[in-house]
């Protein structure tokens, strides 16, 4: 099988909190599952088979989030003191050699390695989410509805003829189902920061039930093998 020429991150996949701040996170299993990026692992790790370059990470995103600059101190920032849905994450907050080691061993390491695959023969990176159907409080659009696929592509984070037609592969790919462009999402710090490397897509998936995690998996399979036919 020809692998499809393409790097797939998956920076919120994972659930475990890791032993540097068991001891002072209060948030209960449903907390992290909810802050994460719910049915990521089961719709986006069975592609790591079709595609070249494949990265993601165990760690919660409620703890170490890699889609945040390391100097992002927001409530929902690198190290975060809230959920996306306001649940406050530990009892006292890490301190500045905690966040540090938390930074050195988690999230530099990840952003490493998407650095060094973009020197390998892949083409395209796609950064590979889900999202809330209907939008979190700190969300850009809190209480709305999400469609069912947005890609983002950070205002120039690819060349606008692979980013349109990326969006027909997709629009094609889930038929009968609403695909946006930047709505609610633009791109996050991965695309935007590894977009000086090579070009780089990021795709949301909505986790409202319009179809099982299997066909999500399958759509979009075949919206990027379909891109990859025409244009590589």
């Amino acid at each position: 099988m020809n692998k499809l020429p393409l790097l797939l991150s998956v920076p919120h996949a994972g659930l475990r909190v890791p032993p540097e701040v068991r001891d002072i996170c209060i948030l209960s299993k449903d907390d992290v599952v909810k802050d994460g990026d719910e049915h990521a692992a089961a719709i986006y790790c069975p592609l790591e088979q079709y595609v070249k370059a494949f990265v993601t990470i165990d760690i919660a995103r409620a703890i170490v989030d890699l889609n945040r600059a390391e100097d992002d101190f927001r409530k929902d920032g690198v190290i975060k003191t809230h959920t996306c849905w306001n649940v406050p994450v530990y009892r006292e907050y890490p301190s500045a050699e905690l966040i540090e080691v938390l930074l050195a061993r988690y999230h530099r390491p990840y952003h490493n390695q998407l650095k060094s695959l973009a020197k390998t023969d892949v083409v395209l990176g796609v950064d590979c989410h889900t999202m809330a159907g209907i939008a979190p409080p700190v969300a850009p659009d809190p209480g709305k509805e999400r469609p069912a696929v947005n890609l983002g592509d950070a205002n120039g984070s690819i060349p606008a003829k692979w980013r349109d037609s990326l969006m027909e592969c997709f629009r094609q790919a889930f038929a009968n189902h609403k695909v946006t462009l930047n709505d609610p999402f633009s791109g996050g710090y991965i695309t935007r920061i590894h977009a000086a490397e090579m070009p780089w897509l990021q795709v949301e998936l909505s986790r409202a039930f319009y179809m099982s995690n299997e066909e999500k998996a399958a759509c979009v399979h075949e919206a990027m093998r379909n891109w990859c036919e025409r244009y590589m």
